[in-house]
């Protein structure tokens, strides 16, 4: 009898346990990848870059650096707006203090079509760009990179 209870027991274990198993799948699942776009027809982004630090002697060079600058920042945020950010952090825990803790972020992405809103000066020393992107064109990228990841999977 006691041998019929473990064996129930046991059987009863496994299930549960096969019940709380992850399915991963090799390729990437739509609602995943597709995010909370809003229901605004263009993403918008800004980007800021200061003028001084651009590395150049001539004052009209470095302030089409900042230009540059920001609106690489501005494509930046547009790119994570689009595909999001990969986050990565550690914390060390010791004698139930942190010890340290850090985070990297990273953004990786293919954004074109994007317009040049505005570029704009801030105060003496700082650039600002905005740009936009039409919703079309943002489901357009992320078509692209489903195949790109489908294809990426199946190699």
């Amino acid at each position: 009898m006691r041998n019929l209870i473990l064996g129930w027991s046991t059987l009863w274990v496994v299930m549960l346990l096969n019940g709380c198993g992850t399915m991963w799948s090799s390729e990437p699942d739509a609602s995943f990848v597709e995010p909370m776009v809003e229901r605004r027809d263009t993403l918008t982004a800004t980007g800021y870059a200061v003028i001084d630090v651009q590395p150049s002697d001539s004052a009209a060079q470095r302030r089409l650096l900042a230009i540059r600058a920001a609106k690489l920042d501005a494509y930046r945020g547009l790119t994570e707006q689009v595909y999001g950010q990969y986050l990565d952090s550690t914390t060390t825990v010791a004698d139930m203090v942190v010890r340290s803790d850090s985070f990297r972020a990273r953004v990786e992405g293919v954004v074109y079509g994007a317009n040049l809103v505005q570029i704009e000066p801030r105060g003496n020393d700082t650039y600002e760009v905005t740009m936009s992107l039409d919703k079309s064109i943002v489901n357009d990228l992320r078509v692209l990179y489903l195949e790109r990841a489908v294809l990426a999977s199946s190699s």
